[in-house]
């Protein structure tokens, strides 16, 4: 009974942690509107590194080229690519006289670290405001340019955009994929309201030139192959300096994976940078998380044993509603409404799924760019 005992209090715990991350930290993103910006029209930089993306550049770079907007050239960054990248990418410049091409060959010391390609990329734009997108993503609306660079004033150097995954119908992995998207963008846009950004997705961010170089770029990192996007986010973001921008015509989206070692293989990839997190941020997210996993841990221990049930059950019950409340307005902001039927399944898979990546992060590296 002693082992029940505290079982019990340790779930009371968690529950409480969990209602204090809901209600006082996801909350701000769940009753943010979106602030109209004015037209800027300044001269923009949009920044696409490809490796072996031939066939993504045919069918997703005339969505950016066809973008309503005035002012803006294309950068399109072969990385050393091994198919005929580079002669689908002049031949879309042959025939748009906006698109500078940067050709990076394999280099020793810098082999296969897309930071350093990206690097050359940034050096070669004209302009200062630069967004960034992947080569198999494709923007929402002919006006993701304009909602983006809308938001950069004089204080606002860095945007935060929202970078969802197409759907696929009856794919119980494509609901995964999208709710640990949906996940990821409720924490990284509350945190950021709440003035402690950490991160943002390279899929869908702007930055200024100036910033990039006035924080060394990627060299305070470069060693480490992943985090072009959130590592830069973690290292220079703060509350005076970054914005968001979630209205739906400033969404990208991308191709999901479609089996379940190709995702595991990426998510392994992408969780393998927050390690090298402010230690505050790291702080934060292991607290998240770990209490997501005891709170289901201890659940379902206490339910099997019928210990305290009726208590139990209501606490539950209330973390369940808590949780849906929050999600709700997020999930329609973010177009992923479909995925609320499916909560609580939803999060306990991505729980055991995470906690799996953990572990083989910890027994072997994941795979890199190549």
């Amino acid at each position: 009974m002693l082992f029940l005992d505290f079982i019990f209090c340790a779930f009371i715990a968690v529950v409480i942690i969990q209602a204090i991350f809901y209600i006082f930290f996801f909350s701000r993103f769940t009753v943010l509107k979106q602030e109209k910006k004015s037209r800027k029209n300044i001269d923009v930089s949009v920044l696409i590194c490809a490796k072996n993306e031939a066939e993504n550049l045919q069918n997703f770079l005339p969505s950016i080229i066809n973008q309503d907007y005035p002012n803006f050239e294309i950068v399109l960054i072969n990385d050393a690519s091994q198919d005929n990248t580079l002669e689908v990418m002049e031949q879309f410049a042959s025939q748009h006289e906006n698109i500078n091409i940067v050709n990076v060959r394999s280099n020793e010391t810098f082999w296969g670290n897309k930071k350093y390609a990206l690097t050359l990329g940034i050096k070669a734009s004209k302009n200062e405001f630069l967004l960034f997108t992947d080569a198999d993503c494709k923007p929402v609306s002919k006006y993701w340019i304009r909602h983006m660079s809308s938001h950069f004033t004089k204080g606002k150097q860095l945007v935060l955009g929202y970078s969802g995954y197409s759907k696929i119908k009856n794919s119980l992995l494509n609901k995964l994929i999208r709710f640990e998207t949906l996940v990821t963008a409720m924490q990284y846009f509350s945190f950021a309201k709440l003035g402690i950004p950490y991160m943002g997705v390279g899929r869908n961010l702007a930055y200024t030139k100036n910033t990039f170089f006035k924080n060394n770029g990627f060299v305070n990192h470069m060693k480490i192959r992943s985090g072009d996007d959130d590592l830069f986010v973690n290292q220079v973001a703060n509350k005076k300096n970054t914005a968001i921008c979630f209205v739906k015509n400033g969404f990208t989206e991308s191709i999901p994976k479609t089996t379940f070692k190709d995702w595991f293989k990426q998510k392994r990839r992408h969780v393998s940078t927050a390690k090298h997190y402010k230690l505050k941020h790291k702080i934060l997210l292991t607290l998240i998380y770990s209490s997501q996993l005891l709170f289901w841990v201890f659940a379902i221990t206490l339910f099997t044993t019928t210990y305290n049930w009726l208590i139990v059950f209501v606490l539950f019950l209330t973390r369940i509603i808590i949780q849906y409340v929050i999600f709700g307005e997020p999930s329609k902001k973010l177009k992923e409404n479909d995925l609320l039927l499916l909560l609580p399944f939803l999060e306990v898979f991505l729980i055991i799924t995470q906690l799996a990546i953990f572990i083989n992060n910890l027994i072997s590296k994941p795979d890199y760019w190549k």
